[in-house]
């Protein structure tokens, strides 16, 4: 059944202008000017403020001397996926946050983007940085395809392990792939890093469930240890009366749609409503506008200031036209004949802090309107995909559903490790590769080290 009314389709040309890169390649001359603005701090704050401890000193240097070749080492060294975390990480909350350079009144170091262009320069010349391991006779399986196994396997495979990838999506790159939207990476930017860690030997199985077709025996059987990097699934429901009408969507299932099939064949309503204010809110509400939807509302049951979403990620849908509706809280989502017609919302007012310190949100009577829309996506958090872990014997999941590791990323059952999203509960691209690396570094200890020569 389609939308009562979706957004007129719009030329080729403006839907990749749409989702053109926001932060373009720097050219070489950006690249070296920009560089030589960098004080190469010794015990940077930019490197001590990156998950990954990428020495942005050290690979900025390489760039001012033209050596990129040695600039994309330091970064992939440190970072694996440094081509996709130049492009989609919050440089400006995290190294270009803590960069010495606000403390003078100027601008930061563009270390994201002097990242990328380094990177990228390896990558489009299919120049080798990194070589498997001697093989030390060990075998380790990575359930989940994302970033944190993908740095868990690259890691391992340099060092001589056998690496299997065992991942139920179509295609391999997890988060990268499917979750984050298209104006800040494409799946072919995924393709193209996971590309770089096959070349390394690790092994990828795709379209297998584990627990599934897969059994935890069979594979407790072929391997000696197992890595869990299987993130997060499925936005949660919203517990609305019309939440089952055609042309409401997750939050996740929106975004997929955009990096998997073609712009002008992505189903969009002409009116769309958000509810959340997440980055992941934010990633719809932009896309939306970007794909035609003539009205897109941004609703939030708090205030502006109460809102998870980074402050520069939601400039960009306001000067994108994206309409928000603070202190805003859906009731019921309207329809006809099995079809979205409407949001019913009323306005509220901001109570007592509840237990995690946010006001809580108190409906105003009196206040009840109604947004007339075609599409409704929900974008209030997504669920743990652990419970099919329950069959592991001696491993456990904490109340949240997240799974519960040591500090070397060990879980109940000592053959089985995680990091990422499942353990995390949610946080960035490179919170993931950290911790897929320091899950690397927990696994080879617990198996006394058995590093091949490399």
């Amino acid at each position: 059944m389609p939308l009562r009314e979706t957004a007129p389709k719009l030329d080729p040309e403006e839907y990749e202008r749409n989702f053109a890169e926001i932060k373009p390649a720097m050219s070489p001359r950006q690249a070296t000017v920009e560089a030589a603005r960098c004080l190469y701090c010794f015990d940077a704050p930019c490197t001590i403020a990156c998950p990954t401890h990428i020495d942005v000193s050290a690979f900025i240097k390489k760039i001012s001397t033209g050596n990129l070749r040695g600039s994309a080492r330091v970064i992939l060294s440190a970072n694996i996926l440094g081509e996709s975390c130049g492009r989609v990480c919050p440089t400006e909350v995290l190294c270009e946050g803590a960069c010495v350079m606000h403390e003078k009144g100027q601008m930061p170091i563009d270390i994201g983007r002097l990242q990328r262009y380094a990177v990228d320069y390896v990558r489009e010349r299919k120049i080798e940085l990194f070589s498997p391991g001697t093989s030390n006779g060990k075998r380790v399986a990575c359930i989940g395809g994302g970033p944190a196994s993908l740095a868990c396997a690259a890691e391992l495979a340099k060092w001589g392990y056998d690496v299997t990838i065992f991942d139920r999506n179509e295609l391999p790159g997890g988060l990268n792939t499917y979750g984050i939207a298209a104006y800040k990476t494409r799946a072919n930017d995924s393709l193209r890093e996971v590309e770089m860690i096959s070349d390394l030997g690790v092994k990828f199985r795709q379209k297998v469930q584990v627990g599934g077709n897969l059994t935890f025996a069979e594979l407790e059987g072929q391997f000696d240890v197992i890595f869990i990097g299987v993130g997060l699934g499925e936005t949660w429901p919203l517990k609305l009366p019309g939440a089952d009408l055609q042309g409401v969507y997750g939050a996740m299932e929106f975004i997929e749609k955009t990096k998997i099939e073609p712009f002008p064949q992505i189903e969009i309503g002409r009116r769309v409503a958000c509810i959340g204010a997440g980055n992941t809110a934010i990633d719809v509400v932009t896309a939306a506008r970007r794909l035609g939807s003539e009205s897109v509302y941004l609703i939030y049951r708090r205030g502006e200031q109460e809102a998870p979403a980074f402050a520069y990620e939601a400039a960009l849908a306001k000067s994108d036209g994206v309409v928000f509706l603070w202190q805003t809280q859906p009731v019921r989502i309207l329809g006809n004949s099995g079809v979205v017609t409407g949001l019913e919302c009323v306005r509220t007012r901001l109570g007592s802090p509840d237990a995690k310190g946010r006001r809580t949100p108190e409906a105003v009577r009196g206040t009840e309107f109604t947004i007339e829309v075609d599409m409704v996506v929900r974008a209030v958090g997504q669920k743990p995909v652990t419970e099919f872990l329950r069959g592991v014997k001696g491993l456990e999941l904490n109340s949240n559903g997240t799974v519960q590791i040591n500090d070397q990323h060990q879980t109940g059952n000592p053959k089985y490790f995680a990091g990422g999203d499942c353990a995390n509960g949610g946080k960035e691209v490179v919170d993931a590769v950290a911790e897929g690396m320091a899950a690397a570094r927990g696994l080879d200890a617990w198996l006394g080290a058995p590093r091949g020569p490399h």
